[in-house]
């Protein structure tokens, strides 16, 4: 069995049973059981969510995407610091990234006012950040590979050159 094609079914539709992904993968359903057991114990599947459009649910969910810059002393390295921030719970998605910033984060509330001061508070205080951008997410067409809406909402007129 192709683990990478496993991998990309589980990507795709986590909610497939293991019967229908080895019958897609034409393997025995007790390897395919097997091979996500073992995936899920080594920790290269870390767990399985719902993709959600927030847009579409009544209560406010604000989003934020945080740059941060920092700087590193012969104690701290990246990983120090990435263990810090991932274990606030506010903290979705936190990656290391190449560029003009260091990290980039993001971050859930149930409020611009709760992830302002979850920012100010909990996040730049941390001693070796430096500097933090915050965007706020407007609006998301996809995610995840998803797209949201079918795209006729946007009853602007339509102008190409």
């Amino acid at each position: 069995m192709n683990e990478r094609e496993l991998l990309d079914l589980l990507l795709a539709d986590a909610r497939r049973s293991t019967e229908d992904l080895a019958r897609m993968l034409d393997a025995d359903e007790a390897a395919v059981a097997d091979a996500i057991e073992r995936l899920e114990d080594e920790g290269v599947v870390g767990g399985y969510s719902a993709i959600v459009d927030w847009g579409e649910v009544d209560e406010e969910r604000v989003v934020a995407l945080v740059e941060l810059n920092v700087t590193l002393d012969r104690e701290t390295s990246y990983a120090d610091i990435a263990e810090r921030l991932a274990r606030f719970p506010e903290v979705q998605t936190l990656q290391l990234v190449s560029g003009d910033y260091d990290f980039d984060m993001r971050v859930e509330g149930d409020s611009m006012r709760e992830v302002s001061r979850f920012i100010s508070d909990k996040v730049a205080p941390v001693p070796e950040i430096t500097q933090t951008v915050t965007h706020y997410v407007m609006d998301t067409y996809k995610d995840r590979g998803v797209n949201f809406g079918d795209g006729d909402d946007d009853e602007r007129l339509s102008v190409s050159p």
